[in-house]
């Protein structure tokens, strides 16, 4: 029997919808929507007219439906033009956002874009501009027009099969190019009247919060109130992450609970505290009211990030049913906000933040309930609930998220439970608090000591996030799982906690399914950037890279999948790579290649074709000798860069981008092998034809 009502699986069968949408190979036409909203109707039929027995059935038809067609209505809402050839020249545009690249250079989202000599119908409706200047120019503020010269390009797909795939998500986000600049940003108009009121408060507020505690606790207690972490350095996120302390950063569930809890608390016995108003006012009610406008502000505030949303629809349930006097069912909360987020924005099913979020606080809520009726149940003093509170609450929570945070992260913090025992309690009761009290302070300039306090909070997390990463083996890499895990990993899930009884145990079998698969896995034997500047072994001592440099981002994911915290430099040292620097030879599955990057590159392909079966090259070829298959910069980048499995005496040929979505590049790699074979059995194999 499901665990109090059927509801709590709506989201997850609306999830199976979604998931089998984006699992398409190529773009759904009508008549994928036109059966889907068949089985709506049905599944509507099946609620009105059938027999109860068939009305689950009908509702988990219907949600499946309504996963597929929220997916579609989505990309047409969406859907807008990506600049589809690399540009350089003037940029001009917006101010949106500013934020850090993993490179740690300053980064600005504009909107109202122009481009020189681009037609409007092609113009993108945001790019996103990395500042890699060394000459110091404006400093850019949201609402602002600027104008600097940039070098754009279309968001970059996954860079290997099944890997994370940034050009979805910039599709979704509404991101049509990403490039970086070495000039200087020039402020072209200040903002116009009532432009982007919310993003120049966050900047405005994040400006003051830093000039007032200008150290890295201060930028960090900034990140944590504002969502700006445009003040972080890659250190300090490096060390948060290390250390398992990053969701403390994250504008998520555990903040938002942390300032409603201060917000709720404050007003319900401050306003008990005044005889009168206490007698004719029914505080509790006040303070859920305030604490719902306080909740709505900081979504708006914090940019409303996944996790955000999620906690603000669950407290939304929780105080409107203070407001109702009505019992709020916590798992029923979540299962609402689940439905809302994946009809909303459907993509959100395929981010870490939706998943690591959903796994805790679903895991949080079963494990408390079973641990209360079980263990507790008035056994436990009242001093010990805290301490058991904090330990249970850390050892379920990171339990529930361990699988998702290594499957998107590629790493496990082995010591994450010690630094969340150690700063989280400082986090709820001393950072969030008083960020609270300096905002109500600061109109009249006493927000002073509340931030000083802040900040002793914030500089005990990151001391902690510092040494707890400094430890022997703090991290553990992991390699990336295939497609089958995740999903299994959620049904063993969802089965045990909405399940009573014995049935729960056969939650066992996708779990350990799940876990061999993982175990399992095939990693590709050689990997190829899209630039056609990188190529990668995988050999007994871990991948061997070609280059100890370029292609950065292709490079620290391929490692990264590889289950490897090698840095590329030491990669590219290992045995598996010979010959000279642009010129690097490597044997794979039988296969003799050679990888040309550099000056001279194209005068060098007929010497390596000749010696070997397979040539790598970083620029393009119009037309390659004959008797090895050469992979130029052109078809490499159509390809989206490829991964090469064994498959016999040869090598399987997967493409990176093969798939044709909507947000997938409308460039194909016509004419790509499927196999490579050595040139010996090519020959053969032409002699027996």
């Amino acid at each position: 029997m499901a665990r109090g009502t059927l509801f709590p699986w709506v989201p997850l069968f609306m999830g199976v919808g979604v998931a089998g949408w984006f699992s398409l190979p190529s773009e759904p036409g009508l008549a994928v929507y036109a059966a889907a909203a068949a089985v709506l109707a049905l599944a509507i039929c099946l609620r009105l007219l059938a027999p109860d027995v068939l009305h689950p059935w009908g509702i988990a038809m219907g949600a499946v439906a309504v996963g597929v067609l929220a997916c579609g209505l989505r990309v047409q809402v969406v859907q807008a033009p990506m600049l589809e050839f690399r540009y350089y020249g003037p940029v001009t545009g917006r101010v949106v956002w500013i934020d850090r690249s993993q490179s740690d250079a300053l980064r600005i989202t504009l909107d109202r874009v122009q481009l020189d000599r681009v037609a409007p119908e092609r113009l993108p409706d945001q790019v996103r501009i990395a500042l890699r200047g060394k000459t110091p120019g404006h400093v850019p503020f949201p609402g602002e027009v600027v104008m600097t010269t940039a070098h754009l390009a279309a968001p970059n797909g996954p860079v290997e099969p099944g890997s994370f795939d940034f050009r979805r998500m910039a599709f979704f986000d509404g991101l049509g190019a990403v490039g970086y600049t070495t000039a200087p940003v020039m402020l072209w108009s200040v903002p116009e009247p009532g432009a982007r009121p919310v993003d120049q408060m966050r900047s405005a507020l994040a400006n003051a919060m830093r000039e007032a505690m200008p150290s890295q606790a201060g930028a960090y207690a900034a990140g944590a109130m504002t969502g700006d972490r445009s003040g972080i350095t890659e250190e300090t996120v490096k060390a948060l992450r290390d250390s398992s302390l990053a969701h403390l950063l994250a504008i998520s569930g555990m903040n938002l609970a942390f300032l409603i809890a201060f917000v709720f608390g404050l007003f319900r016995y401050g306003l008990a505290l005044i005889p009168y108003v206490a007698l004719r006012v029914n505080s509790k009610k006040v303070a859920a009211l305030a604490s719902l406008g306080v909740a709505a502000f900081y979504l708006a505030l914090s940019g409303a990030n996944v996790a955000t949303e999620r906690a603000f629809i669950m407290v939304s349930v929780m105080l409107g049913a203070v407001l109702l006097d009505r019992k709020a069912l916590t798992l029923r909360s979540v299962a609402i906000a689940g439905v809302i987020l994946l009809a909303w924005k459907p993509e959100s099913l395929l981010e870490p933040g939706f998943q690591m979020s959903f796994a805790a606080t679903v895991a949080l809520i079963a494990g408390f309930r079973e641990v209360d009726q079980r263990v507790v149940a008035g056994r436990l003093p009242r001093w010990a609930m805290p301490v058991f509170t904090l330990v249970l609450s850390s050892v379920i929570g990171g339990f529930a998220t361990a699988p998702y945070a290594a499957a998107t992260f590629n790493r496990y913090a082995d010591y994450g439970l010690i630094a969340n025992l150690l700063t989280v309690p400082v986090m709820g009761s001393v950072v969030m608090p008083a960020g609270a009290v300096a905002a109500l302070l600061a109109p009249f300039g006493l927000a002073a000591p509340a931030l000083w306090v802040m900040e002793r909070g914030s500089a005990w997390i990151l001391w902690v996030a510092h040494w707890v990463a400094g430890w022997d083996g703090s991290v553990t890499a992991i390699p990336s799982p295939g497609p089958w895990v995740i999903p299994l990993v959620t049904l063993a899930g969802s089965w045990f906690i909405l399940w009573r009884g014995w049935v729960r145990a056969l939650s066992l079998g996708p779990a350990v399914l799940a876990l061999a698969l993982w175990v399992g896995v095939e990693r590709p034997l050689v990997l190829i950037s899209a630039d056609g500047g990188l190529v990668g072994v995988l050999g007994p001592e871990g991948r061997a890279l070609s280059a100890p440099r370029g292609a950065g981002f292709a490079a620290q994911n391929w490692l990264a999948n590889d289950g490897d915290l090698t840095a590329q430099e030491d990669a590219a040292a290992r045995p598996g790579m010979a010959g000279a620097a642009g010129a690097r030879q490597f044997q794979a599955g039988g296969v003799t290649g050679v990888a040309l990057k550099g000056k001279g590159a194209a005068d060098r392909l007929a010497a390596a074709c000749a010696q070997a079966d397979l040539v790598v090259i970083s620029v393009p070829v119009d037309q390659p000798p004959d008797g090895c298959l050469v992979l130029d910069e052109v078809l490499l980048s159509h390809a989206g860069g490829l991964a090469l499995y064994p498959d016999g005496q040869g090598l399987r040929v997967v493409a990176a981008s093969a798939n044709r979505r909507a947000w997938s590049s409308p460039r194909r790699a016509d004419g790509l092998v499927e196999v490579i074979r050595p040139r010996a059995l090519q020959g053969a194999v032409a002699a027996r034809q």
